[in-house]
């Protein structure tokens, strides 16, 4: 009973951390990204192929997690989880230890963990797993627990719910895909009021001290100093002293949680930097064109949307995006890449709000439908 109980509980882990990915496939491949990016692993030449490889992972997390559910090819399923476990504990270490990829998008924007957290996580799991396989070990060798079983009909049920899951989730990831997540984990969901959110970020900020890495130009000793005791401790910037800042080694190091929400990244500037924001959020209607990735969008696409956007009686119409002359007849604004990408993941979208609040958001090739 309570390898049974074991083997369900790591095999629902696995699937709702699979189904979460597969919801937004886009979005992970994003995080996928990240990891290619020069700032941590530098392979840039991987970064188009991140779509494919969240697939690849995502299927894999998916079918061996319901696999080890439905105790098929147990030895061979729990052999590449641990393996699957290894990479990711891998990947959420380095995160962690070198503070690269601050979310590793294990359970999507579902759950929000801290690298330690993913990695702590990993390491429970893979203890998990490893138990498992000790525990079923004897009956790798029974033929029920790894082929066809000692009922074939018995067997082919369960082959049948496997292939019955796997075409519901290709549905589910190929639909956020080409068009939307079918459920929405992010903090830019329908119903969402930005002005609410603003408020309540003001009110509870976090807050971050930095802290100076100090060398001792006479002794080499080197010291973590926070803002305010270098302010305090006249010794570490008074004229003379051997104390140096060491340039490019500063931290931020946050102090104090406050209230979290993307939504603190939701600045919209015109191309002078003059932030836009509160006219926005305070319009009675605004129509707002998102992308990303301008140079990957079709002129005639962008056309047919702007010449929808205008057509609607709105108080603020504007185009959004990475470039200061990506839109032709609505006015350009200008926003940060990543905080676009986690509102929608079309390039481009349609995001419309009522006072502040979300009451539609679209992929603009749907919008001018």
């Amino acid at each position: 009973m309570i390898k049974g109980l074991l083997r369900f509980i790591v095999a629902v882990i696995f699937i709702l951390s699979g189904f979460v990915k597969a919801v937004d496939l886009v979005g992970f491949s994003f995080k996928m990204e990240e990891y290619f990016s020069p700032a941590v692993f530098n392979m840039p030449f991987f970064e188009k192929f991140a779509l494919l490889f969240s697939v690849i992972v995502v299927i894999l997390e998916l079918l061996l997690g319901f696999m080890l559910l439905l105790k098929l090819k147990l030895k061979f399923t729990l052999s590449a989880l641990i393996a699957l476990c290894v990479f990711f504990g891998f990947l959420t270490f380095y995160s962690a230890y070198f503070n690269v990829v601050t979310d590793c998008g294990c359970f999507g924007d579902a759950i929000k963990f801290t690298p330690w957290q993913s990695f702590i996580k990993d390491i429970v799991l893979l203890f998990a797993l490893i138990v498992l396989f000790i525990l079923y070990r004897k009956d790798f060798k029974k033929k029920n627990e790894y082929s066809y079983g000692e009922k074939k009909e018995s067997n082919n049920v369960r082959y049948i719910l496997l292939a019955v899951f796997s075409v519901v989730m290709i549905g589910i990831g190929t639909y956020g895909i080409l068009y939307e997540p079918v459920i929405d984990f992010r903090d830019y969901k329908i119903g969402t009021d930005l002005k609410a959110e603003k408020e309540k970020i003001n009110k509870n900020p976090s807050e971050y001290k930095t802290f100076y890495s100090l060398k001792n130009q006479k002794t080499g000793e080197i010291l973590k100093v926070n803002q305010d005791d270098y302010i305090k401790e006249t010794k570490y910037w008074a004229e003379g002293s051997p104390w140096k800042i060491e340039e490019g080694k500063n931290e931020s190091v946050l102090v104090k949680e406050g209230y979290k929400s993307e939504i603190v990244k939701f600045k919209i500037e015109d191309p002078t930097g003059m932030d836009m924001t509160e006219e926005v959020i305070n319009a009675p209607k605004a129509i707002l064109v998102f992308s990303y990735h301008p140079k990957e969008v079709s002129p005639e696409l962008l056309k047919q949307v702007e010449a929808k956007v205008k057509s609607q009686k709105a108080n603020v119409v504007y185009g959004v995006s990475t470039d200061p002359n990506t839109f032709k007849t609505i006015k350009n604004m200008m926003m940060d890449g990543t905080a676009i990408k986690t509102i929608a993941r079309s390039n481009p979208f349609v995001l419309v709000l009522q006072n502040g609040k979300i009451i539609d958001k679209q992929p603009a090739k749907e919008y001018i439908k």
